[in-house]
């Protein structure tokens, strides 16, 4: 199966937790709201997209990062800056997970991620069960 998320890719990653201190001096982690945003996005994106049976086999999955272009850059140019390409995979499969498309994001045993600028934004997922 394959789809194509007409938009703007998020550039926050998963790995953009805060640290906070409480009064008592304990410290804790929390997302901040433009990860919160960036992650109900998505959501609301793949949401009309989420099987009505989560695979329980092996998957392989295959996503491009379509940027909007920036400057000198072309169309279809790799786009070799952040944000890296597995954290940003890292909250697409956690928002894929939480939808039903497969049981576990621990079933993702292939895995092919890459990143370039576009004149049409957005992100092509790929995906299925292998063997």
């Amino acid at each position: 199966m394959h789809i194509f998320l007409q938009m703007i890719p998020p550039t926050i990653t998963h790995q953009m937790h805060r640290i906070g201190v409480s009064k008592s001096g304990r410290r804790y982690t929390y997302e901040q709201q433009e990860l919160k945003e960036a992650r109900s996005d998505l959501k609301a994106h793949l949401s009309k997209h989420a099987p009505e049976t989560p695979m329980t086999k092996a998957v392989r999955l295959k996503v491009i990062w379509c940027f909007p272009i920036k400057g000198k850059h072309k169309d279809g140019e790799w786009k070799t800056s952040k944000p890296d390409t597995d954290n940003l995979n890292k909250m697409l499969k956690d928002v894929m997970t939480a939808l039903g498309f497969w049981k576990d994001d621990a079933l993702v045993a292939a895995e092919s991620i890459e990143k370039h600028w576009a004149e049409i934004p957005g992100i092509y997922i790929e995906w299925g069960e292998m063997g």
